[in-house]
């Protein structure tokens, strides 16, 4: 779920606007910006993806098998990349915005009663692209780096450490932001892809007949005569796609319309030089190739190309941690995680964000990977799965759009997702037949994400319908207290809520302890929309019950940063004199204690209440002034 917008990396000046949605008012902007984020995944697996493919052929392939293997990638993205996601799902945008949590709200809109199955969907998904996303800096960044074993064999024990080192220092510098390196990412990001075409049409001379590959009958032909390695083969095939979905995820940072041009008019073009360079140099250099890639280089510039490559990876990385932030930010708005800290390293960049834990823990794995595996091709065993699973999810979801939402005619949907989803299901198993040799390392951070949302969406809804028992109706406890006023003091007090129907618990006990009210009193809520944004008219809804209270509703996209004084400003054009020196907030803070009778395990209820105690405080979360902030525990048994 690559799945989230904006992906942190800003497309340069004047590519946005107010709402930080994509403009089309300078196309080769968001182009040269879209190859530097939305392409770095897909644009790096040159590296390692046709080699992986001939050690599954057998390492000394003949020229049929060279054919069939490179008509294998170039018809898988063809129709995974062009007929799937360029043609159908970059159509499916929430109010211009991708991935797959707006794909689930897409898909969730087109039912009046919101199915569970489609959460769970949803939940999957993201948690399949935050699997994805451990395993990308790591093989990315390693592949590069083995370049060296090519200029120099007796460098090969440094290649770990150095890799160790990079992704370290990329890790680390996070905290800074992206903003000033960002606007190299596009010019990197573009010699990159053109030297990938210039560097395989060269080749190509070597063996023109690999050209023939274009013709889909020789990867069927292979796939007919070698079928007990087919399975192998096309796990290392889907390696050519992997990224794919990076072209969903970013749609609302560039439009649909830039980064279909950069594909079409660069990218494509230049994958498909270079894996026909590549087949060229395997058919002219027989016997004798490990690594087409760096080898097919001359020898004054493979160094050079090692350099520019790790330089690509890195990019190819940043994009995935920075789609990783996003991901995570819209499942805690969407109330799918518990608050977790995000700081914003742009003050110009909605999108520019950074999420400590988050790149602690990814930090963590990917080193970890790179010290396991040892090598780009022992970790190409474990990467596909979640891929391949994201993606199965995407095309379920993107029928339901169709079919529901877009009000397709149920034969014509079912004709255009049924062959893709046979073509995804096939690379799922034949990732999925990888399992034990690495594959189950992104299955099991997936399937940890996705129990750990499932957990918090079961915990949060025990804990509503406990607090609910205990609760006193809003309105009840509005006409009592109007018609028996405590002592009033001046001032205003906000007292935040997620409950529209009942009395805040910090308000009960305020009056308990305190005995007085204030002139003005607000019962806050903050709701998350299904929409990205929401304009700022319509965030604020002001309604007066008395001249004592009043009821303010606040609703932020799930993109959005919740911002309450902020928002709160926006109702003085409603008429409400909001002052924040006069103004104090009133937080419940629950501390939550397992239940002794309890009806679920106790596991689970200790597994909710760590994930809430971690929780990043909502003082913090909400950007409410420390200083008029006032907090009263409450102790809750679940």
């Amino acid at each position: 779920m690559t799945q989230t917008t904006p992906s942190g990396v800003t497309a340069g000046a004047g590519a946005t606007d107010q709402a930080g949605h994509a403009t089309n008012t300078n196309i080769p902007i968001l182009v040269l910006g879209a190859l530097g984020v939305v392409f770095g995944d897909i644009g790096t697996s040159p590296l390692y993806a046709f080699r992986e493919a001939l050690h599954a052929a057998g390492g000394s392939p003949s020229e049929n098998e060279v054919l069939g293997l490179l008509s294998l990638i170039v018809w898988a993205l063809t129709i995974v990349v062009t007929v799937k996601y360029v043609v159908f799902v970059l159509r499916a945008d929430n109010k211009g915005e991708g991935g797959t949590l707006s794909l689930m709200t897409l898909a969730s809109n087109a039912f009046a009663k919101r199915p569970a199955w489609i959460l769970g969907l949803g939940i999957v998904g993201g948690a399949l692209f935050l699997g994805d996303a451990i395993i990308t800096p790591a093989i990315s960044v390693l592949s590069a780096v083995e370049g060296l074993e090519v200029v120099e064999p007796r460098l090969t024990p440094w290649v770990v450490p150095m890799t160790v080192v990079i992704l370290i220092g990329l890790f680390m510098v996070q905290r800074f932001g992206t903003a000033r390196v960002s606007t190299v990412f596009g010019p990197v990001m573009a010699a990159w892809f053109l030297i990938l075409g210039v560097t395989g049409l060269l080749h190509i001379a070597d063996a023109p007949q690999v050209l023939m590959a274009l013709n889909p009958a020789h990867g069927i032909e292979f796939l007919y005569t070698h079928a007990g390695m087919s399975i192998v083969v096309l796990g290392a095939v889907f390696l050519a796609v992997t990224g794919a979905e990076a072209l969903y995820v970013d749609l609302g940072h560039f439009g649909r319309k830039p980064i279909i041009a950069a594909w079409l008019a660069l990218v494509f073009p230049a994958l498909l030089l270079n894996y026909f360079g590549q087949g060229a140099f395997v058919l002219s250099h027989p016997n004798e190739v490990t690594n087409p890639f760096f080898q097919m280089q001359p020898d004054w510039a493979k160094l050079p190309m090692v350099a520019l490559a790790t330089l690509a990876t890195v990019i190819a990385s940043q994009a995935v941690i920075s789609g990783a932030y996003s991901l995570v930010r819209q499942a805690m708005h969407l109330n799918l995680l518990p608050r977790l800290e995000v700081r914003h390293t742009s003050e110009e960049v909605a999108g520019q964000i950074f999420m400590p834990q988050v790149n602690f823990l990814l930090l963590i794995c990917v080193v970890l990977l790179v010290v396991g595996f040892r090598s780009s091709s022992a970790l190409s065993a474990a990467y596909g799965i979640a891929v391949t699973g994201e993606m199965l999810v995407t095309a379920i979801l993107l029928f339901i759009v169709m079919w529901r939402l877009w009000k397709w005619n149920l034969i014509v949907a079912m004709v255009v997702i049924v062959p893709l989803l046979i073509i995804d299901l096939g690379f799922f198993i034949a990732n999925a037949a990888k399992f034990s040799q690495g594959g189950w390392v992104p299955a099991v951070v997936a399937a940890t994400i996705a129990a750990m949302m499932t957990i918090w969406i079961w915990g949060r809804r025990r804990l509503a319908e406990k607090t609910r028992r205990d609760e006193v109706p809003l309105e009840f406890l509005v006409e009592n207290l109007a018609k028996k006023k405590p002592t009033i003091v001046p001032g205003t007090a906000v007292f935040l809520t997620s409950d529209i129907e009942g009395a805040p618990t910090a308000l009960l006990h305020s009056l308990k302890h305190y005995k007085v009210l204030h002139e003005h009193n607000v019962i806050l809520t903050v709701i998350t929309s299904d929409r990205p944004r929401v304009a700022d008219e319509e965030k604020i809804r002001i309604d007066a019950y008395n001249d004592l209270f009043y009821r303010v509703v606040v609703t932020f996209g799930y993109i959005e940063t919740p911002n309450i004084p902020k928002a709160l400003a926006l109702a003085r054009k409603l008429g409400w004199q909001f002052d924040i020196m006069s103004t104090s907030f009133f937080l419940s803070r629950r501390s939550l204690k397992p239940s002794p009778k309890g009806g679920a395990p106790v596991f689970l209820d200790r597994i909710f209440i760590g994930l809430a105690r971690n929780a990043t405080d909502a003082t913090e979360y909400f950007h409410i002034p420390t200083g008029r902030v006032v907090e009263i525990g409450t102790q809750v048994v679940i």
